[in-house]
């Protein structure tokens, strides 16, 4: 099965709940969650992280949008390993010991820094899914450097996007 990590902004997106995000997005984050659910691993944390920032953006009884229902889906099967990889990461200093040592990364998003420890604790090398994050894209290439692998389910949203000036 083909492991992911999953950032909060795709089943958001598949919500319908992202302004900036059109219909082709849309279709395709709601793509990406099926092939998740239905053939996929989804690669969490051990602790509340993961889970608790999708517990704050989409709706626990899994309706009405496919986000939630997404949500509902990694919360019930969390606990199945073969649906689910759970891994430790370790927190330290705002950051986490497993999101890499990289001088160009050092302005890359706190709260998204969880997501990079979890694929890279992950022993099924997964793709780190984003559907309209920005900060994922500024970072893809340092990203890239140090093995985490993007997938951009949404590339069209930062034709547009300048490039991240240095510091």
């Amino acid at each position: 099965m083909t492991a992911y990590v999953v950032d909060t902004n795709v089943p958001v997106v598949a919500n319908g709940d992202h302004p900036a995000a059109g219909a082709a997005c849309v279709q395709a984050c709601l793509l990406v969650l099926q092939e998740v659910v239905k053939h996929g691993t989804l690669v969490l944390d051990s602790g509340p992280l993961i889970l608790g920032e999708y517990s704050q953006n989409l709706a626990w009884a899994g309706q009405p949008g496919p986000g939630d229902a997404f949500f509902k889906w990694a919360w019930d099967n969390q606990g199945h390993a073969e649906r689910c990889e759970r891994v430790d990461i370790t927190p330290v200093n705002g950051s986490f010991a497993e999101f890499p040592d990289a001088s160009d990364l050092r302005g890359f998003h706190d709260d998204d820094r969880k997501f990079v420890a979890v694929a890279r604790a992950s022993q099924g090398n997964p793709d780190i899914l984003n559907a309209v994050d920005s900060d994922w894209w500024f970072f893809r290439e340092a990203l890239a450097r140090c093995g985490v692998r993007l997938r951009f389910l949404c590339p069209d949203q930062f034709r547009a996007v300048p490039p991240m000036l240095p510091g």
